[in-house]
């Protein structure tokens, strides 16, 4: 197949675009490095070191003997380069990673905010509104987010996108419906998610649009098998308070000596999934395509859930590093409960990789190795979610 992949040179996005590519597909990134602007905004980089793009691209080369094509611009503000893309390559599938991702950077500032909204859903109406002009028909993956549920289960494990509901008329007639699970965003990003959630009603209702919405788990891990294969080609580790998740970021606190920093009381429970897991629900998603005329089709890409509590304590354990607790800049319960379905990935036959399969003590030797690079100052989270609250409790 020939797929797009939109944010190529991201977290998620370059280790996609090599499985897909060492899976026989046809790879085009686009990608404007937007992700490495940040970089130099919040003066961090990755704990890995990250080549550059054209490096990394002839390093794939050399060690797979494949090309992949790379296209630097911006999918939120270069409609038209899109839409002529498009209608060059004529993609089979067009996978959407082109979003800013991370919560915290979100919720820093009213321009941090306003850049995602802006940057999150143009670049989702852009690539849904091309591929209707080039009148192809395209299957559009995205990767979303587990936080568009918010964290209360309400009793029942979170379907996969879809409630069903009904609805009493009057004493003797009910009516019988599926709706779009309700959405309780807990950041600006997450509300960005829940925005793409109804464009992609939308266009898929008005124009046929046949897309797949990935409701994904937190990321942990780094490498999957090839990236693994040239340090030229190694994964992001982001391990900073705006962009560091959580488990990560714990591995290499332990790594450096530095305590381990749990928000609150630690009971917030979270979904999970490695990276190796990710590129393959990408592609099993790419080949098991809805049909022209079903509506979007989702699944919650994840496989297991955890207390952050109890993964500092897993991870202290084994490293043997001291926990902190620290007060929470989120706003959110301090506990909750989540049970999630994910039957969809497991029929199509996703093997999960679990923290009881051995990777964590690969993650933990990758933030050992480069552990020299850690600047201890941008460990902390600095974005807060109650400003203003905490402002006026002060006046």
């Amino acid at each position: 197949m020939r797929i797009i992949v939109l944010g190529g040179d991201g977290f998620c996005g370059w280790p996609t675009s090599l499985y897909l590519s060492d899976r026989g597909h046809e790879v085009v990134i686009v990608d404007n490095l937007s992700r490495r602007n940040i970089d130099n905004e919040l003066e961090v980089a990755s704990l890995t070191p990250i080549a550059p793009m054209t490096t990394r691209l002839r390093a794939w080369k050399e060690v797979s003997g494949r090309d992949i094509s790379w296209h630097r611009f911006d999918v939120a503000e270069n409609y038209h380069r899109l839409l002529s893309l498009i209608k060059e390559e004529r993609p089979d599938a067009i996978v959407h990673f082109a979003e800013q991702r991370a919560a915290p950077y979100s919720m820093k500032s009213s321009w941090h905010k306003r850049y995602t909204v802006n940057n999150n859903i143009n670049a989702t109406n852009n690539l849904l509104a091309a591929v209707v002009e080039s009148g192809q028909d395209i299957h559009v993956v995205h990767l979303g987010s587990m936080g568009v549920y918010g964290y209360g289960t309400a009793g029942l494990r979170i379907p996969e996108g879809y409630l069903k509901v009904e609805v009493r008329v009057d004493d003797e007639h009910r009516i019988e419906q599926e709706i779009l699970y309700p959405p309780r965003p807990g950041s600006i990003y997450h509300l960005t998610k829940t925005q793409d959630q109804l464009l992609f009603a939308y266009y898929n209702s008005n124009d046929k649009v046949r897309v797949t919405d990935l409701h994904q788990g937190i990321v942990w891990g780094t490498q999957t098998e090839q990236t693994s294969r040239d340090e030229r080609l190694i994964n992001r580790f982001d391990y900073d308070g705006d962009y560091g998740t959580v488990l990560n970021r714990f591995l290499m606190q332990a790594a450096i000596g530095y305590p381990l920093t749990v928000h609150g009381t630690g009971g917030q429970t979270r979904a999970f999934i490695h990276i190796r897991n990710t590129v393959r629900c990408i592609e099993l998603a790419i080949t098991n395509a809805p049909a022209l005329g079903d509506r979007v089709r989702i699944f919650n890409q994840m496989t297991e859930t955890h207390r952050l509590r109890d993964l500092a304590t897993l991870v202290s354990n084994l490293t043997g590093a001291s926990i902190d607790y620290i007060e929470n800049p989120r706003n959110e319960a301090e506990e909750n409960e989540l049970a999630v379905e994910n039957r969809q990935f497991l029929d199509l036959g996703l093997e999960p990789i679990t923290l009881q399969d051995g990777l964590l003590e690969e993650v933990a030797d990758v933030a050992k190795k480069y552990a020299y690079r850690c600047d201890r100052e941008k460990i902390p989270s600095r974005s807060l979610w109650r400003a203003r609250a905490d402002r006026e409790a002060h006046v």
